[in-house]
């Protein structure tokens, strides 16, 4: 689909924000591309990589690149005075991960009003329309392939299953949602309202808490759910920190070597768990690639005002995701942790 770019005002000189950081050159007489990465945080190794693929791919096109990030992940207001930077600034285009996927749509639509495109990186706008595209992992796939490959990994055992979910937090967001609702249906558990978690009725679920995807919320979480039942032998963690607080709960009550933990990130020390025996499986997401793909869009939307397509049959650009585990389950494809540490986080 080919939408007409609107002009751009001339850049327009503008406050700076801490955090900034610039690659690429303006050439002479020449309109330069420009974007600005803005991320939850800039701590996080998982945006660390996002940001390493933007800024790869910025030098590679020569895109001019200003990277923001909030203190801490739900800094709202520091994402909006990035985006209001970035619009004085007369950018071509945003990538974002927002920490109110709600509270920031004002702020996208101001710089979609200016002619700048957004896409959402990683986490998906509320509603998702509110940008111009999202690159994301499957994140509802994701739990799919962790929850069959348990169901595999279990075979005859699977109806003596006794489940314990450690999701992200109260407040239910849409990628905690995914992935929870992804790995009930891939183990084989019949969904209620797949746009929550906790309404399923099947009794092979023990219970659900939150860890705030870190390892002492997951090591508080697996408490609690012992708690309600001490033989839980499947465990499903929202991400790789929380699957670590996870096994050392387990591990202080002698259990680690029988309960099955499984994950989503991908990320070079999750893979390293999965070696080690901490975690079965996890699913293995590209967020280095969602930042590549959106300098590159970002590009075709200043020389042809091209906006990105989703990915056929999808409302998102799909960049991946891949089960890594070195314990194989038949008909479900993996990577070897091997594989998995040369791709993790790429």
């Amino acid at each position: 689909m080919t939408i007409t770019k609107p002009s751009i005002a001339a850049l327009l000189t503008a406050s700076a924000l801490t955090g900034i950081a610039m690659t690429g050159t303006a050439m002479a007489g020449e309109h330069t591309t420009s974007a600005c990465l803005i991320t939850k945080t800039d701590t996080n190794p998982f945006f660390v990589k996002m940001r390493e693929g933007a800024v790869a791919k910025a030098e590679e096109l020569g895109v001019e690149l200003k990277s923001f990030a909030g203190r801490i992940d739900g800094d709202h207001k520091t994402q909006v005075q990035a985006i209001e930077t970035c619009i004085a600034d007369g950018v071509d285009g945003i990538l974002l991960t927002a920490s109110d996927t709600s509270a920031i749509v004002s702020a996208v639509q101001q710089a979609r009003d200016a002619g700048v495109l957004v896409i959402a990186l990683d986490t998906p706008l509320d509603p998702a329309e509110a940008a111009d595209a999202t690159f994301a992992t499957d994140n509802f796939r994701a739990g799919k392939l962790i929850g069959a490959w348990v169901a595999g990994r279990l075979e005859d055992e699977v109806e003596n299953a006794r489940i314990g979910l450690l999701n992200i937090n109260v407040s239910q967001p849409a990628v905690g949602v995914l992935r929870n609702q992804g790995f009930l249906q891939g183990f084989g558990i019949e969904l209620g309202d797949p746009n929550k978690w906790g309404d399923e009725t099947d009794p092979r679920i023990v219970g659900q808490d939150v860890s705030d995807g870190n390892e002492e919320g997951g090591r508080q979480g697996m408490e609690n759910l012992l708690v309600e039942d001490p033989m839980i032998n499947v465990v499903y963690t929202i991400n790789e920190p929380a699957a670590a607080g996870a096994y050392q709960a387990l591990k202080a009550i002698g259990r680690e070597n029988d309960v099955l933990i499984v994950s989503v990130d991908g990320s070079c020390p999750g893979v390293a768990n999965v070696r080690d025996g901490v975690i079965g499986a996890t699913a293995q997401q590209y967020p280095l690639r969602m930042a590549s793909l959106g300098i590159e869009a970002i590009q075709e939307w200043a020389d042809k005002g091209v906006k990105p397509e989703p990915t056929p049959g999808k409302d998102f650009f799909d960049t991946g995701v891949s089960l890594v585990t070195d314990q194989p389950v038949e008909d479900i494809g993996s990577l070897s942790v091997t594989e998995a540490s040369e791709r993790c986080w790429g």
